[in-house]
């Protein structure tokens, strides 16, 4: 017999019943035991309940318990009466504590489990009244407004039957769905906390690991702000007098140990009667503390406090010096400088990246407060030019670059006068890159020259003329002549020396008297006349062009033979098949060789102004004309000459000034290592001195050496067209250089193995002959002493010996009274000397005794024993007698040094090298006389060149101890850092040593701080790094098989990358033409094009002036030639072949 079916689902069993009576096959859906009025009972009587219920009171729940029989019945319980298991559950809480959250687990493990609510437990049994379901009119499982029920009960609600499908397929409820809100404490409201209890089930909140700090490191921003503290002065107090004494000892003074001390310690007493305690211990046992005594010295605190105490005090000394002098220029710039020891960090290459990021964005609120502090000294100094410009140098990072413009005009226009202002502004207008144009700045340099001309005459009538005007004017216009020679612009550059030399030296009496401008207006008829300028064939000069005017004019001579220049070079494209940017750096090349010289139009051809075919090789008087002032003083006269010189190749006497020689530094020779070494004794030769001369821009491989043909004609004649307007020693200077020149020029050959070198020495001995006859130089020893140093380069020893006794012959009775002499005599020892190669020479030390004797026989074999302590009674005399002149002295001690060392050795040298420098120093100068006071440096870097001359040879001489050779390099170099030959030698000897290498980066590191303003310390020290890293390198790539004992060091290019960011950074390395070039040859040379591009334009950034920038740039990025190209005519820089021009020569 069949069970009764009954429904799966129990709610809904009459519906099944009657809907799907028919079937059936579907008796197993059906539960017999179930009955639909129990159901519906059990759900009024719980409506009717929770309606009963008081607002505010526990809520009853009912829980179904199946009794006997299988069915369903309802049990109401109260909260106040415990339920057995309850009762239970709490006596195992009270015996086992420990179990706590093991139960209340297992507890939500159970109600998680069941479907039923959680049961409440309430104390009274109510009895339960079945109510009428209060919203029985609303339709099932629909939805009505508030507004439309009729009869509106307090609890209106609808229960809606519908299955979401989301919930089967999701098993949850949709995220958006709930209201987000966050739980604030575990209390739920309307509870009982002691009978009731809420858990709250989620994620458990897991407490943050707090990083412990780690202890700050020596490069932190906290240590390097202690070290900055000023230390405490640490006394010893004279336990007898108790006092401090006045002076204090140079150590802390330890007393004596003495026995009866070990015995006892204290006195003897019932508390200690063995004497064996001290004073506090014996207070102890008696039951007593030590007294209080305070302590007046310094409390221990916190680091970050003593550092805060300690520039706080600094920040109230600068107000207070400032509140009482706020005149003091000097007190405002520390300040302001002040301002970058406050936010001083760590190193930027050992600093972590949040500390990196904190001083980045600090530094904008440290620009903000230097700009507050320059304002304010401004305005209370509106006449001092430091403060503005120092305020216009940090505003360079935050105003606009026509706004900076803007300001510096104004600041040029209130101060018209002041050089030093002028050198900044066109510092400023030349390394604008975005203003940037060579016609601009060249104009800005004739401005400058023009107003400080009026300046100069007296018709500025509201500006005085200041100190030192001439010599600063000069020097801007050597800045502008070198600028022109970078930017490619050789022929105006050429142009400008023409033009000024001509207004100073060929001027006629009859304008002398007139302004500056007034003479200008004289000579524009004279330069657009068309006569032959200063250093061209047939130059007679503005002064004789003139008076010939005045007569009626020049009688023009049909002059022949000039034909045969043009074209000397023929074709310039020999292999077409070549690379393009190849082609065109060759050409490039060739040209800026051949055509550094201005075009003129030859009247004699009947050419014209329109013949030209390149226009910017014509240079018109409105490109000349405004750079153009008076210049009285003779000595500066001369430095002009000179300087045009140097400007042309020719090694002569004066140097650049030191406000343009970090900005025309840009040939690397001056980094490369000749034969230094081998000047054993006289340090005044000619050195490379960093800057190019005129026609030789390196765009290439050079095959000869000086001009071409019309080159070295041009300075034939500006030195003879010089030489006539010059007497006494500026004459003898003179033909001194060009001498110079010719023999550069044989030393050179001798140096790349030309074939050149016995033609070459023809024409420089037939020189040096020529000079010598003439009235004039007949007696210049300076002269005979280059003419026998040239024979002996050229290998005839016995001829130059011959020429040596000749010229001392013909002064040998004034000794060691001769400054020339002597240093004839110093040069012809040291060159018997390196080629004997050790201190027994006996040619030598015959040379030095009859300089001493005023005898000049020749050499017939070993000194006497007696003629050698004459000699040195001799040299004693005249060094006690210190001469006045400076270059004398200076030759006078390098003779005795080298004497003492043939006769007493080494050491007796040094030492007198050592009294040399003191004499010196004490050596009394001229007042107000800056020819003197250079003549005295001059002195003073021979005197040291030749005495680390001396110990290199010692030496090299065998194997001898460096260290007096390093200490005398180090000496020297810290007295005189911007001398390249000391550097060369320096770094030669670092190469030489293995284990130098931190010494010498020491060393370096040392002198480019103290020397912030010289640039050749960091040059140097990049060149020592790179010198070693090309050793490593070799060592690396030897072939296999071979051991080295050099370790190979790493971190080489990281560590000179760095020198180069550090010397970029600087003040003077930021213009320096030749730091970047070294700087994108060295990126180059590690593979990184990216890079190389990006050191590029930093450096165009700088220096946009440049033309080897730029050629750097295409032989290094080659693809680039097309931009390369294109950048440089928007710049103005000098093109002298054109792509299309290119193109054509390649097709024909």
């Amino acid at each position: 017999m069949e069970p009764p079916s009954a429904s799966l689902f129990p709610a809904f069993t009459g519906t099944a019943a009657t809907s799907a009576g028919s079937a059936a096959g579907l008796d197993w859906l059906s539960n017999r035991s179930f009955r639909t009025e129990d159901a519906l009972q059990l759900h009024q009587r719980m409506v009717g309940i929770a309606a009963d219920s008081p607002q505010g009171s526990p809520q009853a729940s009912t829980y179904s318990d199946r009794d006997a029989s299988g069915t369903l019945s309802p049990r109401l319980v109260v909260s106040g009466e415990e339920h057995p298991a309850a009762k239970k559950k709490k006596k195992k809480k009270k015996h086992h504590r420990h179990k706590k959250e093991k139960k209340k687990s297992r507890e939500r493990d159970h109600s998680s489990g069941n479907s039923d609510p959680e049961l409440l437990w309430e104390k009274g049994k109510q009895p339960s009244t079945v109510r009428n379901d209060v919203c029985a009119d609303l339709p099932a499982g629909e939805f009505m407004w508030l507004d439309d029920i009729q009869s509106l009960s307090g609890q209106s609600f609808c229960i809606d039957r519908k299955a979401d499908p989301a919930n089967w397929m999701y098993k949850s409820l949709y995220r958006g769905d709930l209201a987000r809100y966050k739980r604030k404490g575990d209390v739920c409201i309307g509870l009982n906390p002691k009978k009731q209890q809420i858990l709250w089930e989620g994620p458990k909140q897991q407490k943050k690991k707090r990083a412990k700090r780690r202890e700050d490191r020596y490069y932190s921003t906290s240590s390097l702000q202690q070290l900055r503290i000023d230390a405490v002065a640490v006394r010893c107090e004279d336990a007898s007098q108790g006092n401090t004494p006045a002076v204090a000892p140079a150590f802390i003074p330890v007393p004596d140990w003495e026995e009866s001390e070990s015995r006892s310690s204290g006195p003897v007493s019932w508390v200690n009667p063995l004497g064996i305690y001290d004073a506090s211990t014996s207070l102890w046992l008696q039951g007593k503390g030590r007294p209080e005594q305070e302590d007046k010295g310094r409390v221990p605190t916190d680091s970050g406090e003593e550092v805060n105490a300690a520039m706080l005090a600094k920040v109230e000394r600068f107000n207070r010096l400032l509140r009482e002098d706020s005149s003091n220029v000097q007190t405002w710039m520390e300040f302001v400088h002040f301002q970058d020891e406050l936010m001083q960090g760590p190193n930027p290459f050992t600093a972590a990246t949040g500390e990196s990021e904190k001083r980045k964005r600090s530094r904008r609120m440290v620009l903000e407060k230097k700009l507050a502090i320059l304002e304010r000294g401004i305005e209370s100094n509106p006449s001092r030019v430091e403060l503005k410009v120092a305020r216009l140098q940090l505003c360079q990072e935050a105003w606009e670059p026509s706004s900076l413009v803007n300001e510096w005009k104004k600041v040029v226009f209130l101060h018209p006068n002041d050089t030093a202002l002028w050198q900044r502004y066109l510092l400023f207008c030349q390394s604008q890159f975005s203003t940037y144009s060579t016609s601009k700045v060249n104009g800005t340099y004739s401005k400058c020259l023009s107003t400080l001309a009026a300046a100069l005459d007296g018709t500025l009538v509201s500006h005085p003329t200041l100190p030192g005007t001439e010599e600063a004017m000069l020097a801007i216009f050597l800045q502008q002549c070198h600028f022109l020679r970078q930017a490619g612009h050789s022929e105006k550059a050429i142009a400008l020396f023409q033009a000024l030399i001509d207004f100073t030296f060929f001027k006629p009496d009859s304008v002398a008297g007139l302004t500056t401008k007034a003479q200008v207006e004289f000579f524009e008829p004279f330069w657009d006349s068309g006569e032959p300028r200063f250093g061209e064939a047939g130059a007679r000069g503005w002064k004789a062009w003139m008076r010939q005017q005045e007569k009626g004019g020049w009688i023009i001579l049909n002059e022949e033979g000039e034909d045969e220049e043009e074209d000397e070079d023929g074709e310039e494209i020999k292999d077409k098949s070549r690379p393009k940017w190849q082609l065109w750096m060759q050409v490039e090349g060739a040209r800026d060789a051949k055509h550094w010289l201005p075009w003129r139009a030859k009247k004699v051809k009947g050419q014209a102004e329109e013949d030209c075919e390149d226009p910017d090789r014509q240079v018109l008087f409105d490109d000349i004309g405004d750079s153009m002032f008076r210049i009285c003083s003779p000595g500066l006269k001369f430095q002009l000459l000179s300087c045009f010189l140097r400007f042309l190749g020719v090694p002569a006497g004066s140097e650049l000034p030191p406000s343009c020689l970090n900005l025309a530094l840009d040939e690397p020779a001056l980094l490369a290592s000749g034969s230094e070494g081998a000047m054993l004794a006289d340090g005044s030769g000619p050195s490379a001195g960093g800057v190019a001369a005129v026609g030789l821009l390196d765009a290439g491989p050079r095959l000869g050496t000086g001009h071409c043909r019309a080159g070295e004609e041009f300075i034939r004649f500006v030195f003879q067209q010089a030489l006539p307007h010059l007497s006494g020693e500026e004459q003898s200077e003179l033909a001194l250089s060009w001498l110079l020149y010719e023999k550069s020029k044989v030393v050179q050959n001798l140096r790349l193995g030309s074939k050149r070198v016995k033609p070459q020495g023809k024409r420089s001995k037939r020189l040096a002959k020529r000079l010598l006859k003439e009235p004039a130089n007949r007696n210049s020893l300076a002269l005979w002493r280059e003419f026998a140093h040239l024979e002996w380069l050229l290998g005839n020893v016995d001829e130059s010996r011959r020429v040596f006794h000749t010229a001392v012959s013909s002064d040998a009775a004034q000794g060691l009274s001769s400054s020339s002499l002597c240093r004839l005599c110093l040069l012809y020892a040291s060159l018997e000397l390196e080629v004997v190669g050790h201190a027994a020479c006996p040619r030598a030390l015959h040379v030095l005794t009859r300089l001493a004797q005023g005898d000049g026989r020749p050499f017939a074999g070993d000194v006497p024993a007696v003629d050698v302590l004459k000699a040195r009674r001799s040299y004693e005399q005249a060094a006690r007698s210190l001469p006045a002149d400076p270059n004398h002295l200076a030759s006078l001690a390098g003779c005795y040094a080298l004497f003492l060392y043939l006769t007493a050795g080494l050491q007796a040298a040094d030492t007198l090298y050592q009294q040399a420098a003191d004499w010196l120093d004490v050596l009394p100068l001229p007042a107000e006389s800056a020819p003197a006071a250079s003549s005295h440096v001059s002195a003073s870097r021979r005197l040291a060149t030749m005495h680390v001359a001396l110990l290199w040879f010692h030496a090299r001489a065998g194997p001898r101890p460096r260290r007096p050779l390093v200490d005398a390099l180090q000496a020297a170099l810290r007295r005189f850092p911007g001398s390249p030959r000391l550097w060369r030698l320096f770094v030669r000897l670092a190469s030489t040593a293995p284990h130098s290498g931190s010494t010498a980066r020491r060393f370096f590191h040392s002198l480019t701080r103290a020397n912030r303003g010289d640039i050749l310390p960091w040059l140097f020290a990049i060149h020592a790094e790179e010198q070693r890293k090309q050793r490593i390198d070799s060592v690396l790539r030897a072939g296999a098989g071979m051991e080295h004992s050099m370790v190979p060091e790493t971190g080489l290019d990281n560590r000179i990358a760095a020198l180069f960011e550090h010397a970029v950074g600087s003040e003077a390395g930021a213009h320096c033409v030749l730091l970047w070039r070294m700087f994108l040859r060295f990126t180059a040379a590690r593979g990184d094009v990216g890079r190389t591009r990006g050191v590029f334009y930093r450096a165009l950034q700088h220096c946009p002036w440049a033309k080897v920038l730029y050629l750097d740039a295409v032989r290094l990025l080659p693809e680039r030639l097309q931009e390369i190209t294109d950048l440089m005519t928007e710049k103005e820089i000098r093109l002298r072949l054109p792509l299309e021009e290119l193109d054509i020569l390649v097709e024909d």
